[in-house]
């Protein structure tokens, strides 16, 4: 548990709390060590705790190596660095400052009430594409959720190719001879070292949810089927997640390829004759020119930390068995532009595509995605193959295999995204999940000041500490949460949340059966309308 000590006035972080309280800031005994916090509004914080080594020189693109215990009394009132990463589009609703990055980010963040004793705990694992993204982002800042009676944590990992690097001579190096997911290493790390050390703050260390949205959903059900991860949480929420196909490490499968040479044709287009001459770039500089060079970060199937197709794990079984909530927003795709297909110019290239594509499944999909709205379809269609599906995908594998599945379909609009068209869009959902609509990027569409906002924040909250504190969302005021299992329940979340059965009738059919005839090629089950790989089932 913690303890108070009188202190000075602590470091400004990048995003300072103005109701901090530092009459008395907590001391927290760690194994790890001692910190001093800071006293915010009932409860005790602590930013930038070390869970891992700097994955720094020779320790870049190796596998975390478990932080030794600090001596003294370690600050812990500023955030510590985010990984190195490319910007964020200038204008984007996601634009935010992240001030301080540094290859040596694999530190963590920690909300817990100054009373805890025994609380559940939430795990955020933030998004970005594997790309981007920092658990210090003020959208996501954990006081609120604490507030309801968890501890929450948000962690730093490494992304882009400093965490998903794949290369011959980085396997050849590792003990276990794979190469290419120490994002997922990571990840694991910082869940082991809450394992270990959550208990000093008031959590149960056998009461975690590992939680995550877009590329954080995506490391949900990395985590879930990673065996090292397995007794490491006991219910996983991923909202908004596509799980998509990843390359096998040496197999070429499906026409993708193989991590190690995507590895090998990285280095070639930087120019760098090996990854130990690669391990002397600046980690900015580093960051920014694979990403220029068209490098995507994902897991890479290596047969030891992710076994195999993530959506096969689940539907065989092989997945952790831990309860699910998961889902969806109704407008994906409008603020991922990357993800946006090209819209035919009339109605009758349209279905042209269309029929070429899905050949006697053409009408199935028109029905769907009907001619009369062709952005609105194609932006529909590319949402439902990339979420939808995932989440009705993972949710039907839970229930088949005799797991718990919560599945949600956020469908909320306010004025001022409605009038921008943007609905509903990625991750607009957060703002209710953490309450932080006031904290939200500059560009971030924002809802109004009313009863009804501030009712849904409730609601969304409850439902989401339910889950995390004993599985079971309840929310006051709002309808019982059914398991998928009863009639594919979906908790439809609009202005007044209700249960449905009848959403998307033959959409998730139709995706499935598009797919399933793709992999039966044994070619890449490229989605005609994205571009991008769709998942495997």
């Amino acid at each position: 548990m913690t303890d108070t000590a009188s202190a000075p006035n602590p470091t400004q972080d990048p995003t300072p709390d103005l109701n901090r309280d530092q009459a008395s800031a907590p001391l927290a005994d760690f194994p790890a060590g001692r910190a001093r916090g800071s006293a915010e509004g009932g409860l005790h914080v602590y930013r930038g705790l070390p869970y891992a080594l700097p994955p720094t020189g020779d320790r870049r693109w190796r596998a975390p190596v478990k932080a030794p215990t600090w001596d003294g009394i370690r600050d812990a009132t500023a955030f510590g660095p985010a990984c190195p990463q490319p910007f964020r589009r200038k204008g984007s609703v996601y634009e935010c400052d992240i001030l301080l990055k540094d290859e040596d980010c694999l530190n963590l963040n920690i909300w817990a009430p100054k009373d805890a004793r025994d609380l559940p705990v939430f795990v955020w694992i933030h998004g970005g594409n594997l790309l981007r993204g920092a658990g210090s982002e003020a959208l996501t800042d954990g006081a609120a959720l604490a507030r309801r009676g968890q501890v929450v944590v948000s962690i730093n990992y490494r992304l882009n190719v400093l965490g998903y690097l794949a290369h011959p001579d980085l396997s050849a190096e590792d003990p276990d001879g794979v190469s290419g997911n120490y994002g997922l290493l990571d990840q694991i790390a910082a869940l082991e070292w809450v394992r270990d050390n959550i208990a000093a703050v008031g959590g149960n260390p056998d009461n975690v949810t590992v939680a995550g949205e877009s590329a954080g959903a995506l490391s949900v059900y990395y985590l879930m089927c990673a065996p090292a991860a397995q007794g490491l949480f006991a219910r996983a929420v991923a909202q908004s997640g596509h799980i998509c196909s990843a390359q096998h490490l040496r197999a070429n499968r499906h026409g993708m390829g193989t991590g190690e040479d995507s590895g090998r044709a990285l280095l070639e287009k930087l120019r760098a004759s090996s990854i130990d001459e690669l391990r002397q770039w600046d980690a900015q500089e580093l960051a920014l020119a694979a990403d220029a060079a068209g490098f995507a970060a994902q897991g890479v199937i290596d047969g030891h930390h992710l076994p195999d197709q993530p959506l096969m794990m689940f539907r065989d079984g092989r997945s952790a068995d831990a309860p699910l909530l998961t889902g969806f927003n109704a407008r994906e795709i409008p603020t991922l532009e990357f993800l946006m297909p090209p819209v035919p110019a009339d109605a009758a290239s349209y279905e042209a595509q269309i029929r070429a594509a899905y050949g006697d499944l053409t009408e199935d999909f028109l029905a769907l995605y009907p001619s009369d709205n062709l952005r609105r379809s194609c932006e529909d269609a590319a949402g439902h193959a990339l979420f939808g599906w995932t989440v009705l995908a993972a949710a039907k594998a839970q229930v088949a295999n005799g797991r718990a599945a919560q599945v949600y379909y956020f469908d909320h609009g306010y004025p001022e995204a409605d009038d921008r068209d943007l609905h509903a869009f990625h991750a607009c959902e957060l703002a209710y999940l953490f309450d932080t609509m006031r904290q939200s990027p500059p560009a971030w569409p924002k809802a109004p000041d009313t009863e009804g906002e501030a009712t849904l924040t409730r609601i969304f909250g409850d439902y989401w500490t339910g889950f995390a504190r004993d599985g079971v969302p309840l929310a006051e005021g709002a309808p019982d949460w059914p398991d998928f299992a009863q009639g594919e329940a979906i908790l439809h979340i609009t202005d007044q949340p209700r249960i449905r059965r009848d959403l998307f009738p033959g959409m998730y059919d139709l995706i499935d059966a598009d797919f399933a005839r793709r992999r039966a090629t044994g070619t890449q089950p490229w989605n005609w309308l994205v571009g991008t790989a769709t998942p495997l089932g």
